[in-house]
């Protein structure tokens, strides 16, 4: 029997994207390309299991000149878990988005908060898309969420621009870092899924958290 696809070369796996056998190298070509991958193939979690090297990124697509410490990371473990909490929240209101979707929703506000932490002025990069609109919308009424938390908590908001802007980079980087880079991936989507199960809110006081502080 030939492969489903190219229909040149031998099958040797049943791909659940087409709901047919395909040859190995049809299925390393077009995996995340053109074929919808289900999260649960099996040759996508052995593809998922290989490292993605970040050398090829563009060093501007990583905020490189933003510097993100580690003990920022700790200090901020709400901040970034209800960032996440909210990427999470909008995977599952609309389960088409790709990696693609949230990194250029993330990139975009990231590139809002250092225009505004450089300069003071508030402006919004343009994005086409409205699933991508969708997620960055939700993201800022997160950060809205997060401010009105500390100010019934403590008397006032100590939220930062510098601060967003950090843990934004901080996301943007875990992002290409868990994606395949390939079109239609879905790896960072489907850890989003796995972190943060589905609850009424992704802002907790700091008692009621412990620590679940998520490395790239």
């Amino acid at each position: 029997m030939s492969c489903a696809i190219c229909e040149k070369r031998k099958e040797k796996r049943f791909c659940p994207a087409i709901h047919g056998r395909i040859c190995p190298q049809c299925c390393g070509e077009q995996r995340e390309v053109t074929l919808e991958c289900p999260s649960d193939c099996v040759y996508l979690q052995q593809a998922r299991g290989q490292p993605r090297s970040m050398r090829d990124l563009n060093p501007a697509d990583l905020f490189v000149q933003v510097e993100v410490e580690d003990q920022f990371l700790y200090q901020h473990e709400h901040l970034i878990m209800g960032l996440t909490y909210a990427l999470s929240k909008s995977v599952r209101a609309d389960r088409t988005l790709k990696d693609a979707d949230l990194i250029t929703a993330l990139t975009s506000l990231a590139k809002t908060w250092e225009t505004l932490v450089n300069s003071g002025l508030h402006y919004e990069s343009p994005i086409a898309s409205a699933t991508q609109q969708a997620v960055v919308a939700e993201v800022q009424n997160m950060l809205k969420e997060y401010r009105e938390a500390e100010q019934k908590h403590v008397g006032y908001s100590q939220l930062r621009d510098s601060e967003v802007l950090r843990a934004l980079v901080f996301l943007v980087r875990m992002a290409h870092g868990r994606t395949s880079g390939r079109p239609k991936s879905r790896a960072f989507v489907d850890f989003l899924l796995a972190q943060f199960p589905e609850r009424p809110s992704g802002i907790a006081a700091p008692e009621e958290v412990g620590s679940r502080i998520i490395t790239p």
